[in-house]
């Protein structure tokens, strides 16, 4: 009977172990089973907590109902663990495991998950991608930087995982690895015990098999009261095509077609979003702010490691350099302008539609997908949920982004939800 929970809805397994209908114990054990079969091909995680069955052991005998008790977690290698060192995807940095957790593990594990171990990322969250692979085809790539979160939870592996975002780094691996994914607000989350690119950039995401799923642990992580499925207040969604930015596949481009009549079945209203200049100017200016940024805070691993660092991260810093302070300030100024403009485009009942990435994984390892469609509303700090559920006639998955106001996440939630049922329910798309 045990072995029906471990990949059931997270709700659902965490009521079994509050009920004893399985033990955390089992549980975790058998999400340990399931990354040892999948892991020679899936190459998703850096290093395993060898502590997973006390832990677990533990959440049986803690009194009390904790939403996640028992739920495993993977965590991306920017963040710290306890008890496992924080490499962040290079070689030149300190092999010493964290002495504490980062506030945002600590947050799970109070909820009553149990940390499973660290997952693949980029090198320092930047380009150049790890060994992780794609787990709906495994000679493409699974997107960067929190690939390995991506790939564990797009391959139904682990329930939940923790990324990170500084352009589209849980955004794009969502939507390749067909994650439900959500980069929260920046500075909604103490990104204590993170290592990050850029101060004004970066933000904590959370990934997970299903929208129900990711409603539920967004619920529990962030304190505040479980959605109620029907009551969303959005009734309008501006659809964004993003060739505004980057040329579109045309699979991708056909989900788009079809978004006005499937978020229609649900009440929400559409139009187009008349946006164009402002979205290039937010692009272009997120990359001004995290060049300048990541200059400063990656400067002196540069100084001292320069010769063990990869190409992309020694342009990204060069390129840093040669931003002034003035055009950093230009950037942001014009980035709190837009925020002014967006808040008034939206207000409380309307969110953005468009494409997560151009379009499905594309082939080959050695690269890991633009980002670019993430960056303007990067800049901006909004919230943002990945849809999965569209694919391609060949299975690999078309995610969908829905980008919303901070302290309206309870709405995009709950419109992500009804689209997550539409999109499951189409045909392939024709690559």
């Amino acid at each position: 009977m045990s072995s029906a929970y471990w990949n059931q809805p997270i709700s659902d397994q965490a009521t079994a172990v509050h009920e004893s209908a399985v033990s955390a114990e089992t549980l975790v054990t058998q999400v340990r089973e399931e990354i040892a079969r999948t892991e020679p091909d899936l190459r998703a995680w850096v290093e395993l907590s060898p502590d997973v069955a006390t832990d677990a052991r533990h959440e049986d005998t803690t009194p009390g109902r904790r939403p996640l008790r028992g739920i495993s977690v993977g965590v991306k290698d920017l963040i710290d663990v306890a008890g496992l060192p924080t490499r962040a995807g290079s070689t030149v940095t300190s092999e010493a495991p964290a002495v504490v957790d980062a506030p945002c593990v600590r947050r799970f594990r109070e909820l009553g998950a149990v940390v499973q171990g660290k997952t693949v990322t980029t090198e320092f969250g930047y380009f150049a991608p790890g060994p992780t692979r794609n787990p709906h085809a495994h000679d493409h790539t699974p997107g960067g930087s929190s690939s390995g979160s991506a790939a564990a939870v797009g391959a139904g592996v682990i329930p939940v995982a923790l990324g990170t975002q500084t352009a589209g780094s849980l955004t794009r691996p969502a939507s390749y690895c067909g994650a439900a994914g959500m980069v929260l607000a920046q500075g909604s989350t103490d990104l204590g015990g993170v290592t990050g690119l850029s101060e004004t950039l970066d933000s904590l995401g959370l990934l997970t098999r299903t929208v129900a799923d990711l409603h539920y642990v967004y619920a529990a992580f962030a304190g505040r009261s479980p959605i109620v499925a029907g009551r969303s207040t959005v009734g309008a969604a501006l659809v964004w095509s993003g060739s505004d930015l980057h040329p579109i596949d045309p699979a991708m481009a056909e989900v788009l077609r079809l978004l006005p009549d499937l978020l229609g079945r649900h009440g929400v209203a559409t139009s187009a979003l008349d946006w164009d200049d402002h979205v290039r100017t937010l692009a272009d200016d997120h990359l001004t702010v995290m060049s300048f940024e990541a200059a400063g805070t990656l400067r002196q691993i540069v100084d001292e490691h320069g010769d063990d660092l990869s190409p992309q991260l020694l342009d990204l810093v060069a390129a840093g350099r040669a931003v002034t302070s003035d055009d950093h300030s230009a950037a942001i100024i014009r980035r709190d302008r837009s925020r002014e403009l967006l808040a008034e485009t939206l207000g409380a009942h309307t969110v953005i539609a468009g494409p997560a990435a151009p379009g499905p994984a594309p082939a080959g390892l050695a690269a890991t997908g633009s980002p670019v469609l993430s960056r303007p509303w990067q800049l901006l700090g909004c919230p943002v949920v990945i849809v999965p559920g569209a694919q391609t006639e060949s299975g690999l998955p078309l995610g969908v982004q829905l980008i919303g106001l901070p302290g309206h996440e309870a709405g995009l939630l709950e419109v992500a939800a009804a689209l997550e049922t539409e999109l499951r329910a189409l045909r392939a798309v024709p690559a």
